[in-house]
């Protein structure tokens, strides 16, 4: 399978382990990765200022996999959702598609339409696959319990994103079983960690990711798993940035999923980049074994938790 990886500007500049453990995961399971240098920013920062800017440069990006005929595999569910913004906007609007081709022409670009914009962990359950993961995890975890993260915009506005069941999602919770730990069910899973307001309402910012925090952690959570640059940084840097200005033991180590895979499936925790988050996650690699459950563990389905209902 051939993917063009869109890794954003988030991820590249801030948060590099999430990208290097992502490719270490992906090409592990035998993706081709390819990267298109011309790719430009997704829009998503300034689709509240101009709106038809803001679907021009996701638009762009598109137009560019499009030419090397390729799907795209989105790191960042911000980016994943503007792409997703930007199909549904460009095919029910035919005169915003009409200027926006207009510009793309310019660069011998069309948007037409015909690829597939794919969140990384969208592209692990859907086009790899729990069975084909399952049979490279050489290192499964024993008695870690996690909480995951699944992030506002993977999973809302539904009819656009089409990424999971916006009240009661799964797929990640089974990717996150399949490598020995146990996802936990916990009341705040599908709230917003604050990231959003972070640098407009700091205080609000704060108390949401806090909350987050608190109720994963009470939930019996020993680490806090997400994959959306945004959420991350909120969740690890923000968060050390909580525990020491307003005190309390309260720490909950966040870590990527792919850090999380990658360690299962036997990559090393430099190349994962372990050691590049802000609150200590290394004490994971404790939970591993050297039991290869390859042919007699079977991923259990994960049960369905009574639906936390919420406008989206």
């Amino acid at each position: 399978m051939k993917f063009a990886l869109f890794s954003g500007c988030t991820t590249p500049a801030r948060l590099k382990q999430y990208e290097s453990s992502s490719r270490a995961v992906l090409e592990n399971l035998g993706l081709d990765l390819v990267d298109i240098k011309e790719f430009n920013c997704c829009g998503y920062p300034i689709r509240n200022i101009d709106f038809s800017l803001s679907i021009l440069s996701a638009a762009r990006n598109l137009a560019l996999a499009e030419k090397e005929n390729l799907n795209v595999i989105v790191l960042c569910k911000c980016g994943f959702g503007m792409f997703k913004k930007a199909e549904h906007v460009l095919r029910k609007d035919s005169s915003l598609r009409q200027r926006i081709n207009n510009t793309l022409k310019k660069e011998g670009l069309e948007f037409r339409g015909n690829i597939k914009t794919r969140h990384l962990l969208y592209v692990l359950y859907h086009d790899v696959g729990l069975e084909a993961i399952k049979e490279k995890v050489t290192r499964p975890y024993r008695d870690v319990k996690i909480a995951t993260h699944y992030g506002c915009h993977a999973l809302r506005p539904s009819e656009i994103v089409d990424f999971d069941d916006p009240n009661n999602p799964s797929i990640f919770d089974k990717l996150v079983e399949l490598t020995g730990a146990e996802s936990i069910f916990w009341r705040s899973r599908l709230d917003c960690c604050g990231a959003a307001l972070l640098g407009i309402n700091d205080d609000l910012s704060i108390d949401l990711a806090q909350k987050k925090l608190l109720d994963a952690r009470q939930s019996g959570a020993h680490y806090l798993c997400n994959a959306c640059p945004y959420c991350h940084i909120q969740l690890d840097a923000v968060q050390k940035m909580i525990n020491s200005e307003r005190g309390g033991n309260h720490v909950l180590p966040s870590i990527l999923y792919p850090q999380l895979l990658g360690l299962s499936l036997g990559i090393d925790s430099k190349t994962l980049g372990l050691a590049m988050n802000q609150i200590d996650i290394t004490a994971i690699e404790g939970f591993l074994t050297s039991q290869n459950f390859n042919n007699p563990l079977k991923v259990q389905h994960f049960i369905k938790r009574p639906a936390i209902l919420r406008k989206e």
